[in-house]
C-alpha cells in the first residue's frame, strides 16, 4: 500500500513538474535519482495505458511524452529531480503521417503525441524485417527516443522510394535509408 501510494505520489509530482515546463523539456540533461517503476504501459499501437486503464486525455499523453527519456536501453520518465520506469512494448511514438518538405528534399513525419520529425542524418529511418518478413519501419524522433512508422505512412513511403545500387530506400535531407535488398523485391 505505501509503495502504491509512493507511486502515486511520483506521478503527481512528473506531471506538476512537467506542466511548469515552458517548451520542450531539456530531458537530456536531466539524470536524477531512480525512483522505480511507474504503472504505465505504452502499447504497439501508441497507447499509453496507466494501472490497466487508457490514457483517454491527448494533452496528458503529450505531456507525459514530452518528459520521457530512453537511457541504457530503457524507457524513463523524468523531471530534474526523479526518474521513474515504465514500460514500452515496441516504440514510444508512432509516425501517423507524413509529407514531403516544402524544398521536396526530405520527409517531415507527424507523431501521434505531435512531434515533427525531418527524416535525414539526425533522425534516421530504420527497417526491421520479422522471420516472416513483415516490415517494421522506425525514424527516430529524439535521443533514442523512436516512433513506429504507421502501414498507411509505409505503403506511401515505398512508392516515392528508390534504388541505390543494391538497396530499395528513401531519400531524406541528403541521407538514403535502406528498406530492402532490390533482389528481394524482385
Amino acid at each position: 500500500m505505501a509503495q502504491q501510494q509512493d507511486v502515486k505520489r511520483s506521478a503527481d509530482s512528473l506531471l506538476q513538474a512537467a506542466r511548469r515546463q515552458k517548451g520542450p523539456p531539456p530531458v537530456h540533461l536531466w539524470n536524477p535519482p531512480y525512483c522505480g517503476e511507474i504503472d504505465i504501459v505504452i502499447k504497439r499501437d501508441g497507447t499509453w495505458i496507466h494501472e490497466g486503464t487508457p490514457i483517454g486525455r491527448p494533452g496528458l499523453v503529450r505531456l507525459f511524452a514530452s518528459i520521457l527519456k530512453f537511457e541504457d536501453g530503457r524507457h524513463f520518465l523524468v523531471t530534474p529531480v526523479e526518474k521513474v520506469g515504465l514500460t514500452v512494448e515496441d516504440a514510444p511514438f508512432v509516425a501517423v503521417d507524413f509529407e514531403r518538405s516544402d524544398d521536396g528534399a526530405a520527409i517531415v513525419f507527424e507523431t501521434n503525441v505531435g512531434d515533427v520529425v525531418r527524416a535525414g542524418p539526425d533522425h534516421p529511418i530504420r527497417v526491421d524485417l520479422a522471420e516472416d518478413g513483415e516490415p517494421s519501419p522506425y525514424v527516430e524522433v529524439r535521443a533514442g527516443l523512436e516512433a513506429l512508422i504507421d502501414r498507411k505512412s509505409f505503403y506511401r513511403l515505398v512508392e516515392i522510394g528508390e534504388e541505390e545500387g543494391d538497396q530499395f530506400g528513401l531519400r531524406s535531407d541528403g541521407a538514403f535509408f535502406p528498406v530492402a535488398p532490390v533482389a528481394q523485391l524482385r
